[in-house]
């Protein structure tokens, strides 16, 4: 993927400069907020720090928080450019760590190349940060001020263009050995580039395994062998006794060629010199030493990776640092370590090796990869990074006693790692985390389609539910030999062959004989995919139904009233909404069904929303929404709502509700308790119920494309049995998600 000049400064520049802000994380609104987050109230976790240093991490953000330092001396590709035009690329730093493991970070740019001047400048700065990530600082003189703020300082340091870059290509190293059947002690290793970054990956590849005499590396003046006399310490740790002609003497029969020096310096001749399977890592950026086309067609047998993401097996930093320093900082470790190091090469080349989940093949283009020669190291926006290296890194810090806050608790950090990624996923794991203690039967009216079995297959790996698939059955089961699924994972049941098909019908025509429905109408009716799994719920073959990915809401929801029904004692169904803002939570409802529900409607719909609320563990506090507040426009709409209130507060004492209100008021906490004080809802509502189905539908829809709101649902509610109905073009994560909310329901319905 390329982008032109244009749009990655227009990308800088527009709207606020630059890519990173500050954010207060306690509200600051109110002169008692000020009073505690300033003058006088800021005097009491300073006067507890001051009796205990350690309570830094327990009333500030230094346990979050990462420096990351530069003086611009060896930035990307672009060499000494200086402080100030590094700096975008350390604000991009920063926005990295956030995105990745939710590490806050303050940009460092020092105007010095005195080492002396950066060690003294980053030791004065330890009280403010939890680590320090050094960055684009050219060698030799970058081993010597890591080297001294490591010994000097009680907080991890490190320098991520030497470990980076060494973590991640030794993970891919590791596996491409193994891919290649060959041996690490073995194999012979030929590194073009003598830089910080080469020097470090060569340490670390020696760790792993690799014998350090086998190891030819070239800097601008040539091999670096023994005889030279102009080495300094770091180069002459791989000075060899081997003399090597040329780069293209040394690759003649090499396993390994390693790039870290520039574009274009292998031919494919080179390349075709090598031995049998050879491994070609050229992570030269932008250019690679060549290009991955050229190599490929030089030799049908190699594997190759680079530092570039348009092709396979891209050795990228971001798999590394974030979640490295994330693993550090949560057992507030003193020190990035060896056996940090490498618990992280470990991990990664492990979890390249794991089936990889659907989120990640539709973030990459939908294409299925699996580990092979085309995939020796993970994705880079692959989620499971931040809770498979994260937790190694953790381990290790305590096992080598650099940690000082151990963690006891693994599944629960676990967890805590992937609320990291967004509360949305937190809030659907509550679902699963239920649906999975009782998994029940659930028919996929849409069985053909590929999100739905890439969904079932998942659904039933993850003890979630029961898959049954409807539709062709020598069509469902080719898809699911081609996606490379257990058959035995799945049930499929075709309407058109079924033996059940007569006694649906027959029970279908007994339920609507006086409704107008036919005999011949009934059996023409479940032969649909809609009606035959709606009557499998109904008549008990399974637990609940998913549909709707393909079709118009009303062609799902129209069999399932038919054939299920309302549950007794509404008089309608409603459809629910979970809009999810950062930390925030809410529920939108209806959304869906009611164009313009009654008082008592509107009550049935608040009363189904804080009931299906509380499956999640949630309490629901519920907002009647209206463009009055409390009756200050007397309106028939708005006495409409306010009467639904009194309604809610007859039929269930139990929910709290309140209203009529506008919608700031319900969700700003300090409208309610200021203007409003009488109000049952303190704190800010977390249901929403909307005076009609125009505004509920508008609001969500605004919310989903105009915010960067999650939104999930639909979820239906008031139904005998747990029918669920998909957005049209659901994602496969989406299916899933609703698949674990139906099993709850199914479970409650019984």
């Amino acid at each position: 993927m390329s982008v032109t000049k244009e749009e990655a400064l227009k990308y800088h520049e527009e709207g606020r400069h630059g890519k990173i802000e500050v954010i207060a994380t306690k509200p600051c609104f109110t002169s008692r907020e000020l009073s505690l987050a300033y003058t006088p109230g800021v005097a009491e976790p300073c006067r507890e720090i001051e009796k205990n240093d350690d309570d830094v991490f327990k009333y500030t953000a230094k346990g979050n928080l990462v420096a990351v330092v530069s003086n611009g001396t060896a930035v990307l590709g672009l060499g000494d450019i200086g402080a100030h035009a590094g700096k975008p690329v350390m604000e991009g730093k920063g926005v990295l760590f956030k995105r990745f493991a939710d590490i806050d970070v303050f940009d460092i740019e020092l105007d010095s190349k005195d080492s002396k001047e950066i060690i003294r400048a980053v030791q004065l700065m330890e009280p403010t940060f939890g680590g320090i990530n050094l960055e684009d600082i050219k060698a030799p003189e970058c081993f010597e001020i890591e080297e001294e703020l490591k010994r000097t300082m009680k907080i991890p340091v490190f320098h991520d263009d030497q470990h980076g870059t060494a973590i991640i290509s030794c993970a891919a190293l590791i596996n491409a050995v193994e891919i290649a059947e060959k041996k690490l002690s073995d194999i012979r290793i030929v590194v073009s580039g003598a830089g910080a970054s080469a020097i470090s990956c060569c340490k670390l590849y020696v760790s792993a395994g690799v014998t350090r005499e086998n190891i030819a590396m070239f800097d601008s003046k040539g091999l670096i062998h023994k005889d030279r006399t102009d080495l300094n310490k770091y180069k002459q740790l791989f000075a060899i006794e081997n003399k090597y002609e040329s780069l293209q003497d040394a690759m003649k029969g090499a396993d390994v060629f390693v790039g870290l020096s520039k574009g274009n310096v292998v031919s494919p001749e080179m390349v075709k010199g090598m031995g049998e399977k050879p491994i070609v890592f050229a992570m030269a950026n932008p250019d690679p030493e060549i290009e991955y086309d050229v190599a490929k067609a030089a030799r049908e047998d190699i594997i190759m990776a680079t530092g570039r993401s348009d092709y396979p097996n891209q050795v990228n930093n971001v798999l590394g640092f974030p979640f490295i320093f994330r693993g550090a900082l949560d057992v507030r470790a003193t020190a990035i370590n060896e056996e940090m190091k490498m618990a992280a090469v470990k991990a990664l080349a492990n979890l390249a090796k794991e089936k990889v989940p659907e989120m990640v093949l539709q973030a990459y283009g939908g294409d299925e990869f699996s580990f092979g020669g085309d995939y020796i190291i993970p994705k880079p926006f692959d989620p499971r990074v931040l809770w498979k290296v994260a937790p190694a890194v953790a381990r290790a810090a305590m096992d080598s006693g650099v940690a000082k806050f151990p963690i006891t608790d693994w599944q629960t950090y676990e967890e805590e790692l992937k609320e990291r990624l967004g509360f949305s996923k937190e809030i659907i794991r509550v679902m699963i985390h239920k649906a999975q203690k009782n998994p029940r039967r659930i028919v996929y009216s849409e069985g053909e389609e590929e999100k739905i079995i890439r969904a079932a297959n998942i659904v039933y790996e993850d003890s979630i539910g029961h898959p049954v698939l409807l539709g062709n059955k020598e069509k469902i089961e080719e898809t699911i030999k081609s996606l490379g699924y257990n058959l035995n994972n799945f049930e499929i049941n075709d309407p058109l062959l079924s033996p059940k098909r007569d006694e649906y019908a027959a029970n279908l025509y007994s339920s609507r004989q006086r409704k107008g429905l036919t005999m011949r109408e009934a059996n023409e009716l479940v032969r649909q995919n809609n009606y035959f799994g709606s009557m499998m719920v109904h008549m008990g073959d399974a637990d609940a139904l998913i549909g709707g990915l393909t079709q118009h809401y009303p062609q799902t929801i129209k069999p399932a009233l038919q054939c299920v029904g309302i549950r007794e004692g509404l008089s309608i169904v409603s459809g629910l909404y979970i809009v999810i803002i950062k930390q925030k939570v809410l529920f939108f409802a209806d959304t869906t069904v009611n164009l313009n529900p009654d008082e008592d409607q509107l009550a049935e719909i608040a009363i189904e929303a804080a009931d299906t609320v509380r499956n999640f563990d949630i309490e629901p506090k519920v907002a009647m929404l209206s463009f009055s507040n409390f009756g200050s426009m007397r309106h028939p709409d708005s006495i409409k709502v306010s009467n639904a209130v009194k309604v809610v507060n007859k039929l269930r004492p139990d929910i709290i509700i309140d209203g009529e209100m506008q919608a700031d008021t319900a969700v700003v906490a300090s409208i309610l308790e200021n203007d409003f004080p009488f109000s049952k809802i303190k704190g800010g509502a977390n249901v929403l119920i909307f005076p009609n189905l125009s505004s509920g539908n508008i609001a969500y829809k605004l919310f989903e494309r105009l915010t960067d709101a999650t939104v999930i649902g639909p979820i239906l509610m008031g139904m005998k049995k747990s029918i669920h109905i998909l957005q049209r073009g659901a994602t496969v994560e989406d299916i899933i998600n609703m698949t674990a909310i139906a099993v709850v329901e199914a479970k409650s319905n019984k």
